[in-house]
């Protein structure tokens, strides 16, 4: 059965495949604070050379749980860079310090997949022919070219064309989901099933997306297509005891390509997005990591993480 949009506010207020290899790049990354936050108004720093093994970064687990974590990177290869405009290269639409936020999954034996490149480098979390997720709704594609903000990411005609946006496909898409279904393939053959955890951010106000506030806690299971009911009835029933944080399921946000494409309940694998408002646990105007603020939210995705697994 699916489940309809309805917000929770607190009352205190099978191809899959291997992991494949590409060549090396030489990449801006933006600067970072003691915090591990990229300051918004600081320089790229000069270019520095890294290896093919820099594409991505796959931390193996022993439980049957894939934390996928898209939109994490930051770096911006040096042939892209000069193209875009200066605040761009800032990328500040990164999902900011997802990877420290999910340490703590380690501890509970998942596997962690984190990108090195930043979204505006290629969207790992879109259909890889560009197609739209939300037909008639505003988003941003396979190589964006429109920040959240409404501004041009690129320099005036310095927007990728479609063999531009072909290359990067091949240099830094395909090595991700390879990986990705890879990983996948191996926790399903060692337990019998597996589940993909999609962890996103994103600023609480994006008026380019959506109207208002953006609740606290944002589940999406492509309306139930990609996760067995019970499992979704599991967290749901963990966030309906608690008052600390609005949350919603299957509402602005149902799950991206990633979510959508390989949550496969009928073949073992479920898929659940978890959109979170950058505000539960950072300052999204300086996007400094509030370790208190965190550490809170980081003790309800624990039992939220439990609660999927049992």
């Amino acid at each position: 059965m699916r489940r309809t949009a309805v917000v929770r506010r607190p009352q205190r207020i099978s191809n899959l495949g291997s992991a494949s290899h590409h060549p090396p790049a030489k990449v801006f990354i933006p600067p970072r604070n003691p915090l591990g936050c990229a300051h918004p108004r600081q320089r790229p720093p000069p270019c520095v050379n890294h290896s093919a093994s820099d594409v991505y970064e796959l931390h193996p687990g022993n439980a049957p749980l894939l934390i996928s974590l898209p939109h994490d990177g930051t770096a911006i290869p040096d042939d892209i860079a000069p193209h875009l405009q200066d605040a761009a290269r800032r990328v500040p639409d990164t999902d900011w310090h997802v990877a420290t936020l999910y340490d703590f999954a380690r501890e509970l034996g998942a596997s962690i997949l984190v990108p090195r490149y930043s979204r505006y480098v290629i969207d790992l979390n879109r259909p890889p022919d560009g197609g739209a997720l939300y037909p008639g709704r505003a988003e941003t594609g396979l190589c964006p070219t429109i920040a959240f903000s409404g501004e041009a990411i690129y320099r005036e005609a310095h927007a990728p064309d479609a063999a531009e946006i072909e290359r990067r496909r091949q240099l830094y898409w395909q090595p991700y989901h390879s990986a990705l279904a890879a990983e996948l393939a191996r926790l399903r053959a060692a337990h019998g099933h597996a589940l993909l955890w999609e962890g996103h951010s994103i600023r609480s106000e994006v008026p380019m997306l959506f109207e208002g506030r953006l609740p606290d806690l944002n589940l999406g299971t492509a309306d139930g297509a990609s996760c067995s009911s019970a499992r979704l009835e599991r967290i749901t029933a963990l966030l309906g005891q608690q008052t600390d944080y609005s949350w919603v399921a299957n509402g602005r946000f149902k799950g991206g390509y990633i979510t959508r494409h390989y949550g496969r309940p009928s073949e073992g694998i479920d898929a659940i997005q978890l959109e979170l408002a950058q505000v539960t646990y950072m300052d999204e105007r300086s996007h400094r990591y509030d370790s208190v603020r965190a550490g809170r939210l980081q003790g309800l995705l624990r039992k939220m993480l439990l609660a999927a697994l049992a």
